[in-house]
């Protein structure tokens, strides 16, 4: 059993892996703890040489660690950007842990203030597993940290994308995964910051599944053209219950 307390150091956590053991990431066991949308959405993620990247709303950094484990040699710094006290230091820990002090760090703040810790349009890329359901929808969380990370209780869709569009640079790109019943307030958004969408995959869980695309990924540009890729469909499993899809398996493979 985890040990309640409002220690940090006391908190009981797990050491979970990636990538056949190659990544280590520390989660606490009674909190907030990653599923596959940073997979997802790393490997969504289109990297250039020397990029400036930032992770909105990082957690314990995990969707920050798959970037720099799958493409190093093209992020000269990452910086993740956490609201909780307890998740930013589980990030730092995971930033050490897995020997990336030369290009990540940890930035707790509030992102509806982000312009007091962070220089504005200063990021070629911004990424984002942001909280999926508004105050009252969803599934009900276990504990105040889950609450935060999944709920919009701190921050709404509106301030995720205006946070991201302060943070990128003129013609950066932003990445988001959200759900999919979603896309219509997330499309109509953009524009008021600034921000086209230039491709869009829709995430499902099998194929002909009944309830639809559960999840999408979506990357913008700030002051970009017209036109938007449509990427065909990606499925999480080959069927109902059933294992993997080939896909999703290559999205776990280690280097």
């Amino acid at each position: 059993m985890g040990k309640k307390c409002n220690d940090l150091a006391d908190v009981e956590r797990s050491n979970d892996t990636l990538f056949d053991g190659k990544l280590h990431c520390l989660q606490h066991r009674d909190g907030y703890r990653f599923s596959i949308d940073p997979v997802l959405l790393a490997h969504f993620v289109r990297l250039a040489k020397d990029e400036i990247v930032l992770d909105l709303g990082a957690g314990c950094g995990v969707l920050g660690l798959i970037l720099l484990y799958r493409a190093s040699d093209r992020i000269r710094s990452l910086t993740a950007f956490e609201l909780q006290p307890g998740l930013a230091s589980l990030a730092r820990e995971n930033v050490i842990l897995n020997q990336f002090q030369g290009q990540m760090k940890v930035v707790e703040g509030n992102l509806r203030d982000l312009k007091k810790k962070l220089k504005p349009e200063s990021y070629s890329t911004v990424v984002c597993n942001p909280p999926f359901y508004p105050v009252g929808c969803g599934r009900p969380s276990a504990n105040k940290e889950s609450e935060i990370a999944r709920h919009q209780v701190a921050c709404t869709l509106p301030d995720i994308v205006a946070a991201a569009a302060t943070a990128v640079k003129n013609r950066g790109k932003i990445y988001l995964i959200y759900p999919a019943e979603g896309l219509g307030s997330l499309l109509a958004l953009l524009p008021r910051q600034r921000l086209t969408a230039k491709r869009l995959q829709l995430v499902y869980s099998y194929p002909d599944s009944p309830t639809g695309a559960r999840l999408l990924l979506l990357e913008a540009v700030k002051n970009g053209g017209e036109g938007i890729e449509i990427l065909p469909p990606f499925y999480v499993y080959d069927c109902k219950n059933g294992a993997y899809s080939e896909a999703m398996k290559q999205f776990y493979e280690s280097k």
